[in-house]
């Protein structure tokens, strides 16, 4: 008797997943305060739920846009320790450019290859 049970993860399903990362990526630095921070603890939250996704393809994607905020934040954090004191009031467009600049164009880009990418039907077997 066969008792495995056949689960499809559908193509449209695997697109939307794989680009859920770069869209969180886009709002973060389109509104920095506050979604760049709350986007940092959700984006552990997406990453650990795509990054092992039956669909390799989603993992694959999932991946590179946590490294592209993941590297921008990492940047952040001995800019703004080391910054002056005024840094905020006068310099906070600067930074807000700068995030917009390194994040906004790749997350972009991304996501068109992403819709442009062949997806297809994953069947897992349970």
């Amino acid at each position: 008797m066969n008792d495995q049970i056949n689960t499809v993860v559908t193509a449209d399903e695997a697109k939307k997943s794989a680009k859920t990362f770069h869209y969180g990526n886009i709002i973060s630095v389109v509104i920095p305060f506050p979604f760049f921070i709350f986007w940092f603890g959700a984006s552990m939250f997406v990453y650990a739920m795509y990054r092992h996704h039956p669909n390799n393809r989603v993992g694959f994607h999932t991946q590179k846009a946590a490294y592209y905020y993941y590297a921008l934040a990492g940047i952040l954090v001995p800019v703004l320790t080391f910054a002056s004191g005024d840094f905020f009031t006068q310099y906070w467009w600067l930074l807000w450019g700068f995030c917009i600049l390194a994040l906004l164009p790749i997350s972009v880009y991304s996501i068109i290859k992403i819709n442009a990418e062949d997806w297809r039907d994953v069947n897992i077997k349970d």
